[in-house]
C-alpha cells in the first residue's frame, strides 16, 4: 500500500537501513514492499534476496527527483520494466549536471506516479497515475481530480521510522546543503507525516475512498521481480568467441601450447593436472572468465605492460600456462581445490596487477572490447570523525570545540546541550551511505546488459559504475574481474628502462628470468640481512626484522614470510610460534600429529588459507563444501562471522566425535577464526614474491638506477627522502634540480642523480613544460639572463627555481641571482619566447656582494622538497657526546643506552587489552636502521613530536637476532633556528658534510 519507501541509500536523506526497512515490513504486516530510493538502485538486490526471510513481496522503483523536490515515481512492473528504469535514471546519472523533466518519458513495463501537488498540465497514459498523501485528501475534493479518482494511487512516503529518524533526516538534509541546521529550507527537508504508518491506519484515512485503495493495490498486484540468487550459474559473461564449445577447444589449445613455454621436460603429474583442472573449469562454465583474462594479458604482453596475476588463480596450471600468472603451482604445491572445486559456486579469483601508468589503458581496451561492462561501486560511509566535524558545522559549533568532539578526548557529562547531541547523532549515522565511489579495480563483465541489474552512475573516470558493490553482485552471480596498479611494477618497469639509458654497453635485462633470480647469490644476501628499502612487499620495518627472523635466504622461504607477516597469522600467536619452530627442530615436536601431517612444510602452523582449508577438511571433517563455506567467510568480502558461524557447530561436533578434546578443538578453532579477511592464498604469497625477486635482482645490480625508478613512481612504504637516502647509501651523488640536466622526474648520469622538478613544492607543470620544450628546441641556457630571455615565467616561479640553486652551472651566489631576476622580471611574465636574429642586450645591474651559507641551502631544501640533501644531524644546535651507532647496539644486549636517530616512520598498534603503544624506525649518523618499540606508558609520556632527530634512552633487546630499543624516555632535539630569517653573524656556520653539491 505504500508506494514510495526510501533506504538510506536515498542519500542524505533517507534514514532506514535495507534490513530494517524490512523488518519493518513484517513487523507491520505489509504483504509487498515497495523500494523507491531517489535518483539511487544501490539496494534494491540484497532486499529482493533478503525478502523471503521477511514474508514480503519485493517491488523495485525509482523516485525521480531534482534535489529534493520530488517529479515522478516510477515502479516496475517485472524485470524488463526494472531495466528500463535503469536505463532512463542512468541517462541523467551520466551527465555532469542533470535536470530531471516533469513528465517522464514513456517506457514499457513500469508505473509513473506523478506527486498531487505537481502540476499536471498533460493527458495521464494508462500507465500513469496521481500519488496523493493522506493529508491532501481535504484538497482532492476541491481539485480537477475529483471526478477521475480512477487515476488516483496512495502516494503516503515512507523515510524515517520514528522522531529520531526525522531529526537524522533534517541533519543529513543540512549537511547536503551545507547549511546551519537553523537555516535549512522547508522545501528541502520532509514533514513529520512520512513516518510509517501501519495498513490499517493507511485505510482508515482513505475510507472515503475506496476506489483510490483498489488502485492502489492493483498496482501492487500486477509488478513482480526476481533474480536467481542461487549461484548456480554465474552471470558473467558466458561466451568468449562463437560458441561454448570453440571457447572450450581454443582454451584446450593454449593450454597445451604453453606448456613448451613453461617447462623444459614437462612431466605425467603436469599433463594429469592440465586434464584434471580442464575438466572442472568446463564443469562449471568458467572457460569464457579463463579466456577473457587471457585476451586482456595478451594486449598487456602486446604493449609491453608488466602485470602481475595473483590471487587464489595462481592455484592453477592452466591460468600459468596462459600466462594470467607467473607462479607454478606444480613446483609449489599450491592446493588446486582452493582454487577451484566442484563444490565452489563462484569463479576463481585472478587480481591482475598493472603499473599505476598502464591500468587505465587496460581499463579502456576491456571496456572496448566487451560489451555489458561496468565498474563496480564502493559505498563511502559515515565515519564517527567525519560525522562529528559534519554535524558540529550543521549545528554552528566553532572550530575549536569541533576538534575537540572529533579528537574523542572529553567528558560526555562535562559537554552543553548542542555538542552531546553532536556526539549522539554521529554515532547514530556512523556507517550511513554518504555518496557512491569507485571500487579500487573492479570491473564487471555481464552476460545480460547491466542495466538489467542496476542503474549507473558516470564518475570522472568517464566509464559506466554500477550503484551496487561487490558483495551484492557476488551474491546475483556477477564476479568481478580486479584490474589493479600498483606502484611496485611502475618502478620495475622504469627501473629496466633507467638501466638502459645509464649502462648502453649492458646487455638487456630479462626481468621475467625469476629461475636464474632464485639462484642468484647477491639476491640471498639481501634477503638474508634484510637489505630491501624500496623492494615490493619485503622493506618495511616488520617485513625487515622477519627476514631476519626467518634467515630467509630462498624462495619457498620468502613465500612463507609474505603470508606469516599478514595480521590473522599473527594475531593467533602463530607467527612467534612458526619462527620458533623454524628456529628449533624440537619445538616441532610439539605440534598436535595430525597437523604436522597435514601442513609438514610449515611445521603443522597454519601459514595460507589452503592451510585452513585442509586443517577443516582433515582435522574437522568439514566436507569440500563447507570448506568452501569457510574460504569465503575468510576472504573477507562477504560476510565472515555468518560464514564461519555456519560450520562452527559441525567442525566442533566432528572434532568431538573424533575424541578430539574440546581445549584443543577450541585452540584450532581459534586459529580458524583469526584468519578471517586476513588470510593469503598461498598461491598469492607466491605471486608476491616473484616480484619481490624481480626488485631483489634490480637492487642487487643496479641500486642507484631502481632507487631512481622509485622516487619517479612516488617511492613505496618509505617517503622519498628515505630513497635518496638508500642511494647516497649505495654510492650515489645527490644533485639539486638543475635547469639543463634535470627533467620533469629525477635522472641518473653515472653516479650523479638530479632531483626531477616535479619533487619542487608549488613550482607549476606548465612552468616545467616551458623550460623543458625550450632546452630541447635550443639547446642548455647559458646564464640567468639567457633564462629570462628565452622562458616567460614569473617572479615567483624563477625564485624557487634559484632557491634550490637550479642555476649553480652560473657560479654565482644565489642571493644575487635572486636580486638581479627581481630587476629583471615583472610580477607576472605572459609574453612566449621568440627567437629573433638579433637579440637586444640586458641591462646589467652591479650587486652588492652578498652571502648564503650551506645551511640555508638546508632550510630552503625543506621547504621546498619537504627534507634537507644533508644530513639531519648537522642542523642540531648542540654538538651531542652521544654517538652510539645502530651496528654497535649488539655490544650492549640487555643493557640501558642512550642512541640518537633521525626519526623514519612510526607504525601504531594496541596491545591485547586495546592500549596504544608504537614501533619507531630511524637512521643513526652513519646511516643504519634502529628500531624501537613504545609501550603504552611510554607512548602517552613521551609522544612523537613529528619529524626531526630524537634521542632515545632505553633497553637493548634481541630476539631472535633482531636488535630493538625498548625506550624508557624520548626527546626531540632541537635544530638551529633558520638562518634566512635569523641575524647574519648568527648564521655562520661550518658547511654541513653531506650536501648535494
Amino acid at each position: 500500500m505504500f508506494l514510495n519507501n526510501h533506504t538510506y541509500y536515498s542519500l542524505r536523506y533517507g534514514t532506514i537501513p535495507p534490513k530494517r526497512l524490512l523488518e519493518l515490513a513484517e513487523k507491520q504486516k505489509f504483504k509487498e514492499l515497495v523500494v523507491t530510493d531517489i535518483n539511487n538502485t544501490s539496494a534494491y538486490l540484497d532486499m529482493v534476496r533478503l525478502s523471503p526471510n521477511y514474508k514480503v513481496k519485493p517491488i523495485l522503483g525509482v523516485d525521480f527527483r531534482n534535489g529534493a523536490q520530488q517529479q515522478f515515481v516510477m515502479l516496475a512492473q517485472n524485470n524488463n520494466g526494472f531495466e528500463k528504469i535503469n536505463e532512463y535514471l542512468s541517462s541523467f546519472l551520466h551527465q555532469n549536471s542533470y535536470e530531471i523533466p516533469r513528465k517522464a518519458k514513456e517506457l514499457p513495463d513500469t508505473f509513473v506516479i506523478y506527486p498531487f501537488q505537481n502540476t499536471i498540465d498533460f493527458t495521464l497514459k494508462s500507465n500513469e497515475y496521481i500519488g496523493i498523501r493522506k493529508e491532501e485528501l481535504n484538497r482532492l475534493k476541491f481539485s480537477k481530480w475529483k471526478n477521475s479518482l480512477n487515476k488516483i494511487v496512495v502516494l503516503q512516503t515512507v523515510t524515517f521510522e520514528h522522531k529520531k529518524g526525522f531529526n537524522t533526516h533534517r541533519l543529513l538534509r543540512a549537511i547536503d546543503n551545507n547549511t546551519l541546521l537553523s537555516m535549512l529550507p522547508v522545501s528541502e527537508q520532509v514533514s513529520e507525516s512520512e513516518g510509517i504508518l501501519s495498513i490499517e491506519e493507511l485505510k482508515n484515512a482513505f475510507v472515503e475512498f475506496p476506489q483510490i485503495i483498489k488502485n492502489t493495490q492493483d498496482i501492487l498486484d500486477k509488478c513482480s521481480i526476481d533474480f536467481d540468487f542461487s549461484g548456480e550459474t554465474p552471470k558473467n559473461q558466458k561466451v568468449f568467441g562463437e560458441s561454448e564449445k570453440s571457447d572450450y577447444d581454443l582454451l584446450k589449445k593454449l593450454s597445451y601450447d604453453g606448456i613448451s613455454y613453461r617447462y623444459e621436460n614437462p612431466n605425467k603429474e603436469i599433463y594429469k593436472r592440465i586434464e584434471k583442472e580442464l575438466e572442472v573449469i568446463k564443469d562449471k562454465g568458467f572457460v569464457s572468465y579463463f579466456l577473457i583474462n587471457w585476451k586482456i594479458l595478451e594486449y598487456a604482453r602486446s604493449k609491453g605492460y608488466f602485470y602481475v596475476g595473483r590471487g587464489s588463480g595462481a592455484n592453477s596450471i592452466i591460468a600459468y600456462l596462459l600466462r594470467i600468472t607467473d607462479v607454478d603451482p606444480v613446483e609449489l604445491d599450491l592446493y588446486f581445490e582452493r582454487f577451484i572445486n566442484l563444490y565452489r559456486k563462484n569463479p576463481p579469483d585472478f587480481d591482475i596487477d598493472f603499473s599505476w601508468t598502464d591500468r587505465d589503458d587496460i581499463t579502456r581496451f576491456i571496456f572496448e572490447n566487451f560489451k555489458n561492462t561496468a565498474l563496480l561501486t564502493v559505498y563511502n560511509t559515515f565515519k564517527y570523525r567525519a560525522a562529528v566535524r559534519e554535524l558540529g558545522k550543521v549545528f554552528g559549533l566553532p572550530k575549536s570545540e569541533i576538534d575537540v568532539l572529533s579528537s574523542g578526548n572529553y567528558n560526555y557529562n562535562g559537554l552543553d546541550k548542542l555538542s552531546q547531541l553532536v556526539v549522539i547523532y554521529s554515532t547514530y549515522i556512523e556507517g550511513f551511505p554518504n555518496y557512491l565511489g569507485i571500487h579500487a579495480g573492479g570491473i564487471l563483465i555481464s552476460d545480460k546488459p547491466i542495466h538489467y541489474y542496476t542503474a549507473t552512475f558516470m564518475p570522472p573516470k568517464g566509464y559506466a559504475t554500477t550503484q551496487f558493490d561487490m558483495v551484492i553482485a557476488e551474491d546475483i552471480g556477477l564476479y568481478k574481474f580486479d584490474i589493479l596498479s600498483q606502484r611496485g611494477l611502475g618502478k620495475i618497469k622504469d627501473a629496466v628502462e633507467i638501466v638502459r639509458y645509464n649502462n648502453p654497453d649492458k646487455e638487456p635485462i630479462d626481468i621475467h628470468d625469476i629461475q636464474r633470480f632464485k639462484e642468484d647469490e647477491q639476491i640471498k644476501y639481501l634477503l638474508r640481512n634484510a637489505k630491501a628499502i624500496g623492494c615490493f612487499y619485503v622493506e618495511s620495518p616488520a617485513m625487515r626484522m622477519l627476514l631476519k627472523k626467518l634467515r630467509v635466504d630462498d624462495y619457498l622461504g620468502l613465500v612463507a614470510a609474505s603470508s606469516v607477516i599478514r595480521p590473522g597469522v599473527a594475531k593467533s600467536g602463530m607467527m612467534r610460534e612458526y619462527i620458533l619452530r623454524f628456529r628449533n627442530p624440537e619445538r616441532r615436536k610439539d605440534a598436535h600429529p595430525t597437523m604436522l601431517d597435514i601442513m609438514p612444510e610449515t611445521y603443522g602452523v597454519m601459514v595460507y588459507q589452503e592451510d585452513v582449508i585442509k586443517v577443516a577438511h582433515h582435522f574437522g571433517g568439514l566436507d569440500l563444501g563447507q570448506a568452501d563455506m569457510l574460504r569465503r567467510g575468510m576472504s573477507g568480502k562477504f560476510r565472515s562471522r555468518e560464514e564461519f558461524l555456519k560450520v562452527k557447530d559441525q567442525f566442533f561436533l566432528n572434532c568431538k566425535n573424533k575424541g578430539e578434546t574440546l581445549q584443543l578443538t577450541q585452540e584450532i578453532w581459534m586459529q580458524i577464526e583469526s584468519f578471517a579477511g586476513y588470510a593469503f592464498a598461498k598461491g598469492h604469497s607466491a605471486s608476491y614474491a616473484v616480484e619481490s625477486y624481480q626488485s631483489l635482482f634490480l637492487k642487487a645490480y643496479y641500486p642507484l638506477e631502481y632507487m631512481v625508478a622509485t622516487m619517479n613512481n612516488f617511492g613505496g612504504f618509505y617517503r622519498t627522502e628515505l630513497y635518496i637516502h638508500e642511494a647516497r647509501m649505495h654510492g650515489g651523488i645527490i644533485k639539486n634540480p638543475c635547469i639543463n640536466k634535470s627533467y620533469n622526474e629525477t635522472v641518473i648520469y653515472g653516479k650523479e642523480i638530479y632531483i626531477g622538478f616535479m619533487f619542487l613544492q608549488s613550482l607549476e607543470s606548465r612552468t616545467i613544460k616551458k623550460i623543458l620544450e625550450e632546452r630541447s628546441k635550443n639547446g642548455p641556457f647559458e646564464s640567468l639572463d639567457d633564462f629570462i630571455d628565452r622562458v616567460s615565467i614569473s617572479i615567483e616561479q624563477i625564485t624557487i627555481l634559484i632557491k634550490i640553486r637550479a642555476f649553480d652551472f652560473t657560479k654565482r651566489n644565489k642571493r644575487a641571482l635572486l636580486w638581479e631576476a627581481h630587476m629583471k622580471i615583472s610580477k607576472v611574465t605572459f609574453e612566449e619566447y621568440r627567437p629573433t636574429l638579433f637579440r637586444s642586450k640586458r641591462i646589467t645591474h652591479k650587486t652588492p656582494e652578498l652571502f648564503s651559507s650551506a645551511l640555508e641551502d638546508a632550510f630552503d631544501q625543506m621547504e621546498l622538497l619537504g627534507y634537507p640533501l644533508c644530513s639531519p644531524f648537522d642542523l642540531l644546535i648542540k654538538e651531542s657526546s652521544f654517538l652510539l651507532k645502530a651496528n654497535d647496539l649488539h655490544l650492549y644486549k640487555n643493557q640501558f643506552v642512550t642512541i640518537e636517530g633521525y626519526l623514519v616512520t612510526t607504525k601504531k598498534t594496541s596491545t591485547s587489552g586495546g592500549k596504544p603503544m608504537f614501533f619507531g624506525t630511524f637512521l643513526d649518523r652513519d646511516g643504519y636502521f634502529i628500531d624501537s618499540v613504545h609501550f603504552p606508558p611510554i607512548a602517552k609520556k613521551y609522544p612523537f613530536r613529528g619529524k626531526g632527530v630524537y634521542r632515545l634512552y632505553g633497553k637493548v633487546i634481541e630476539e631472535f637476532e633482531c636488535i630493538t630499543i625498548e625506550v624508557s624516555s624520548m626527546e626531540r632535539l632541537a635544530i638551529i633556528e633558520d638562518p634566512r630569517y635569523a641575524d647574519s653573524r648568527k648564521a655562520q656556520r661550518p658547511r654541513p658534510k653531506r650536501n648535494a653539491s
